[in-house]
């Protein structure tokens, strides 16, 4: 994980954060594609199921494909690397075990392992794939986070066939895209945010 004093506070990142669709020429390595995302697997997710998975896009073809599936959005082919963050429900029924925290022993491992099947099982599918997509968007805001206080631009998408991105990266039919994510050094300065004053957001009872 990086620890570069330039990196900036979440304050600070999301204060500065805006979308940017025009990037450099400056490569992102496989290594500083791991520390973004090894920042963003820190998010909380209820359980701690971590339904998230996300392909990190770099090949000029492959991100050629994936542009025509979000409509022509430039971004996409301009980035150097394109993050898919989608959610596979079966997957983490599958493999629950693995989400259960060590220290809470072996035989409670066993038990909310069942429960968690139980529960999740009994959903039908697309409330539980719709369940998972939303904890899809919870990583893509720590991914964004991530990206920003390590220097790099990002452009969130939702304009996309899932269908096709699906298709292009062999990804499960039962999987769910939340969402695209261009990132990359900026080449803009993007355009400024406008965002509610927190006392049009806030009640405090």
């Amino acid at each position: 994980m990086s620890t570069a004093s330039s990196e900036l506070s979440v304050r600070d990142s999301a204060f500065s954060r805006v979308s940017i669709r025009r990037y450099t020429d400056e490569a992102v390595t496989p290594e500083q594609i791991r520390d973004v995302v090894d920042i963003a697997r820190r998010a909380p997710s209820p359980y701690n199921i971590q339904p998230w998975r996300v392909v990190a896009v770099t090949d000029p073809e492959t991100k050629n494909r994936l542009m025509a599936a979000a409509y022509g959005q430039k971004q996409v082919g301009a980035a150097p690397v394109v993050f898919v963050v989608y959610t596979d429900m079966q997957e983490m029924l599958d493999t629950v075990e693995e989400t259960v925290h060590p220290g809470m022993g072996d035989e409670a491992k066993v038990s909310v392992s069942a429960q968690l099947r139980k529960d999740y099982g009994a959903m039908s599918d697309e409330a539980r794939a719709d369940f998972g997509r939303g904890q899809g968007y919870t990583f893509m805001g720590y991914l964004l986070l991530a990206a920003q206080s390590l220097g790099y631009g990002t452009s969130p998408m939702l304009g996309f066939d899932p269908a096709q991105v699906k298709e292009i990266l062999g990804l499960p039919a039962h999987a769910q895209i939340p969402a695209l994510v261009a990132m990359g050094r900026p080449a803009e300065e993007g355009f400024p945010q406008f965002r509610h004053d927190v006392d049009r957001i806030l009640r405090i009872v």
